[in-house]
């Protein structure tokens, strides 16, 4: 008899809401809707998404209402969804949208665990007919490296799934992130990871570990680098898995890299660079580097660098200045982009941990992400206020109300 195969997707990443620019926020949509689009088309016996469906664990309304009309779809072609919490749509108190979307009855939360005597965490299975499928959330500041040194499968299964949001060494080389080392994972036929927002597989034995890219790259440097969005398709028949990476092309992204010295006489170096090219309906990166010997950052009139790059008829425009540095007698300063705010931010916490140790600066990284927390659109302050209590003391772990 020949063995049933099965084929589903694997999306991770989507970070829906994400981009503060509205046409990149309405491109990331998209590019998620298309995914969703060839699902159906192809009919796939069912999707994994490995955390991080939203850009936060409160999403804007207008996006929960786009993402609930996509979900429908799915579940009216009956092709279901599970899913885990990723670091930026997971929360400390436990309640996140994803709960919504799964008493809706648009998905199903895989994440099911218990913590032993012994400090282990068993993990329990969601099963989809005999595929057996594993989960365990990503959380901020990958405080969940430390829980998957711990977590065993209740038990085994003739095809396991281990859906995981968090970084495995192969993936980071010598950068120093906080990550996990595959062999100490459980066994599983296919490992569906996300957090990386980098095409990835490797393959041990007959285990699979794979990241399919974001949905859609989330920052200047991602669109650079990846162009567009991706997830996977994947088939088996129990004993051999095929993977296919799918890549979703919406836009052209052209990067261009100019170097300048003089602040003062930038603006036209750029204008006259951009002049020659054809712009017409792409992304544009535009990456300024070099040693200002010259004026400073300031005197570059990116105003008219933008207004310019609309008149060549691009459909957006994005900058990054962060490879500039001023000379000065003594010194030179770099300057800043926003894309290193979060790793300045994580350098800055690691030295004030070292020159102030103490059990509570484990708390620091998930207060600061919490206390960054916005008000949504229409909510009244008492209960933002009451949101943001119940973060704080779930984070500190202080049960009673202050």
């Amino acid at each position: 008899m020949q063995p049933k195969t099965t084929k589903f997707a694997h999306l991770a990443d989507c970070h829906l809401g994400g981009w503060r620019q509205e046409e990149l926020q309405k491109l990331n949509f998209q590019s998620f809707q298309k995914a969703i689009q060839i699902i159906i088309d192809q009919n796939l016996n069912f999707v994994l998404i490995s955390g991080d469906l939203f850009d936060s664990a409160y999403p804007p309304i207008e996006i929960l209402k786009e993402s609930f009309a996509e979900f429908k779809k799915l579940h009216d072609a009956k092709i279901p969804v599970y899913l885990i919490a990723g670091s930026h749509d997971f929360s400390a108190s436990g309640k996140t949208f994803l709960d919504v979307l799964e008493k809706a009855g648009f998905c199903k939360n895989v994440e099911n665990s218990e913590i032993q005597e012994d400090g282990k965490i068993k993990l329990k299975p969601t099963l989809h007919e005999s595929i057996a499928i594993y989960g365990y959330p990503g959380k901020k500041s990958s405080m969940e490296v430390e829980d998957l040194n711990k977590i065993y499968l209740e038990s085994m299964h003739p095809f396991t799934i281990l859906m995981l949001h968090t970084t495995i060494k192969d993936v980071v080389g010598t950068i120093p992130i906080e990550s996990v080392e595959k062999q100490s994972l459980p066994l599983a036929n296919y490992y569906a990871m996300g957090h990386i927002h980098k095409r990835f597989e490797t393959q041990v034995a007959n285990s699979k570990y794979v990241y399919p890219g974001p949905t859609y790259p989330n920052n200047f440097q991602e669109l650079s680098d990846l162009q567009h969005g991706s997830f996977q398709i994947i088939e088996t028949d129990g004993a051999n898995i095929q993977t296919q990476n799918v890549q979703i092309p919406l836009k052209e992204v052209t990067t261009i890299t100019i170097e300048i010295t003089d602040g003062l006489t930038a603006t036209q170096q750029i204008i006259s660079h951009l002049d020659k090219l054809n712009l017409r309906d792409k992304i544009v990166l535009l990456k300024l580097k070099g040693t200002l010997t010259q004026g400073k950052t300031g005197d570059i009139r990116f105003s008219e660098i933008e207004e310019f790059i609309k008149k060549k008829e691009a459909f957006t425009f994005l900058r990054n200045i962060s490879s500039i540095k001023i000379q000065t007698t003594d010194f030179q300063i770099e300057s800043t982009s926003e894309d290193n705010i979060e790793k300045i931010e994580s350098q800055i916490l690691g030295e004030y941990s070292k020159q102030n140790p103490t059990d509570f600066n484990k708390y620091l990284p998930q207060l600061m992400s919490t206390l960054s927390i916005e008000k949504n659109e229409d909510e009244k302050s008492a209960v933002y206020e009451e949101r943001l209590l119940t973060e704080l003391k779930n984070i500190l772990e202080l049960n009673e109300v202050i």
